[in-house]
């Protein structure tokens, strides 16, 4: 458990770590100096691939970049348990596809030895950095990490390097209709946009006037607003929108008032908001400055946290 708990934290620090990219790592496992090509054939797609759409016209792109300077990064494999003598790819997908549209005999590999877990963790980080999920993809694979892997939303905050916050906001994305996903996942809706669908009967149909009306994500929360009573279907008595933001806020400072041992007050507006901190005496004041700075230690008497 200690060494499932230490990979976690490891995966976290990012890519350049997962490759080799450190001092002490051997040069041949290194991303600028793989040492290794492995022929083109002997790799296949991963099982744990987060991401389900690859554009022609940017693939094509990348293909002749590599036809002219050579494919400049490596593909991050491990062995397939699956197929003996084949390569599974963890990070570099996309690459693997334009280095076929090259023609390109070999590619450069950095092999490495990781669970399924580590597999659909490291293919996410590797995503994430590079911005090339959309929403719904970044969605999915935070829950296949839940549902296969047993991770918790805490777990995958500190592995991904992501607020707890976010991780459970973007698996709300995957309660909207799916015609509202695939929106989503085409990028004709931005978060902001959907957020105050969730939940809702009608979120198709609003879905639609935002898309169609070119709204932006505060019309957006206007439009669930003002649409709140009537429409088909159910309806909560406060809009959907808000009582989300309501359960975060809550849930946050309920929180941080336990991280501080002070009370806490976080008020938000769309994407601005404020956090108040109570204290009722300068010893408090102190403590909550040594904590903000990282250099509280709790008195003898109390647990160490």
């Amino acid at each position: 458990m200690a060494d499932e708990a230490g990979k976690r934290k490891g995966l976290g620090r990012g890519l350049s770590a997962l490759l080799g990219d450190r001092p002490g790592s051997a040069p041949e496992e290194a991303p600028t100096r793989p040492g290794r090509e492995l022929p083109i054939e002997s790799l296949v797609p991963g099982r744990f691939q987060p991401r389900q759409h690859f554009d022609d016209a940017a693939l094509e792109e990348l293909a002749q970049s590599i036809r002219e300077k050579g494919l400049l990064q490596p593909i991050l494999v491990r062995r397939s348990d699956r197929q003996p003598g084949r390569y599974e790819i963890i990070a570099g997908e996309r690459r693997w596809r334009a280095a076929q549209k090259a023609r390109l005999h070999q590619v450069p590999v950095v092999i490495r030895d990781f669970t399924d877990s580590e597999a659909l963790e490291v293919a996410l980080i590797e995503n994430i950095q590079r911005q090339d999920l959309n929403p719904v993809e970044e969605a999915e694979g935070y829950r296949r990490l839940m549902d296969e892997f047993a991770y918790t939303q805490e777990q995958l905050a500190k592995s991904l390097g992501r607020s707890r916050s976010l991780i459970a906001n973007m698996l709300r994305l995957l309660s909207l209709p799916d015609e509202v996903r695939a929106m989503l996942a085409a990028r004709e809706l931005s978060i902001g946009q959907v957020r105050p669908l969730i939940g809702r009967a009608d979120a198709l149909a609003l879905a639609r006037r935002i898309r169609d009306g070119g709204l932006s994500a505060r019309d957006a929360e206007k439009l669930a607003r003002k649409e709140s009573g009537g429409g088909t279907g159910p309806r909560r008595a406060a809009p959907p929108a808000a009582s989300h933001a309501d359960a975060d806020l809550r849930a946050l400072e309920h929180s941080l008032a336990q991280a501080l041992g002070l009370k806490v007050a976080l008020k938000a507006e769309g994407e601005r908001g404020e956090v108040t901190i109570a204290f009722t005496s300068l010893e408090q004041l102190d403590d909550l400055c040594l904590r903000l700075r990282g250099e509280y230690r709790p008195p003898a008497e109390e647990d160490p946290l």
